[in-house]
């Protein structure tokens, strides 16, 4: 049997391609693009759904995987899929965010901790907000709606035919937005009751200098803050589910795929 040196180029694209924008994703996802998972593992799966997806999509002719053309090709279903996963990580990093806030505003920075999607060190609350975060994601299954997406992607964005305009660019960099907005919403409970204990204390010192309550102050705060976050943490799901439905509503409008 022998094998036409056209076919086999044409058999290495149809691959390549749509495993550079799934690699891509799995790069940049939640979940997956921690630096405790192994890159072979993140391989793996991009093998196995690049082999699924393949047979569905319609296939590009190519002549010369080698040259500038294919390169460029390549980068830009790399950068399709990175742009896919970025929005999903926005969402992991409202909740970080959020836990700094808190972190600072309670007097629990002090405690951090190696944040292993970032690999940099991070509050202690903001990693616990982290692990939340990203169980919610797979119980909600949030990966399904990933691979979902971008299962999707390939036909609002065809290999070799689409590419995001410079309006999608822009909104995909709004996008941060959110992730602040979210940070502050899902902090402002918090950091409004320990406003409230520092005036506290303030009226106490002035009331009565004798006491010297900022002494003890910053163990109350701490206690607070505690007692605060366990108060607030059914807010949390809740804060969640919102943001997550946020961003897959911002992908599909990215994808064209909004009802109506």
């Amino acid at each position: 049997m022998q094998f036409d040196y056209g076919v086999i180029t044409q058999f290495m694209a149809d691959m390549t391609l749509p495993f550079m924008r799934i690699s891509g994703m799995f790069v940049a996802m939640i979940g997956l693009s921690a630096n405790s998972i192994s890159p072979t593992v993140r391989a793996l799966l991009a093998i196995f759904l690049t082999l699924i997806i393949v047979p569905v999509i319609e296939p590009v002719p190519f002549d010369n995987l080698v040259g500038l053309g294919a390169f460029m090709e390549i980068i830009l279903q790399l950068l399709i899929g990175i742009a896919m996963g970025f929005i999903s990580m926005m969402v992991l990093n409202t909740f970080v965010l959020a836990g700094q806030i808190v972190a600072m505003q309670t007097g629990l920075g002090f405690a951090s901790i190696v944040d292993p999607v970032n690999g940099i060190n991070v509050p202690a609350v903001g990693q616990f907000y982290l692990i939340l975060a990203t169980l919610l994601f797979w119980a909600m299954d949030g990966h399904l709606s990933m691979i979902q997406m971008i299962v999707m992607s390939f036909d609002a964005f065809p290999i070799g035919d689409a590419w995001f305009t410079g309006e999608q660019m822009r909104e995909i960099a709004h996008w941060g937005a959110w992730m602040f907005v979210s940070a502050v919403t899902l902090s402002l409970a918090p950091i409004v009751s320990l406003l409230i204990v520092n005036l506290a204390f303030g009226v106490m010192t002035k009331a009565a200098p004798q006491l010297n309550i900022f002494s003890i102050g910053f163990s109350i705060a701490q206690i607070t803050g505690l007692l605060v976050i366990w108060i607030t943490l059914d807010n949390f799901i809740v804060h969640f589910s919102a943001q997550w439905d946020r961003a897959q509503q911002f992908m599909c409008e990215l994808l064209r795929i909004c009802p109506g």
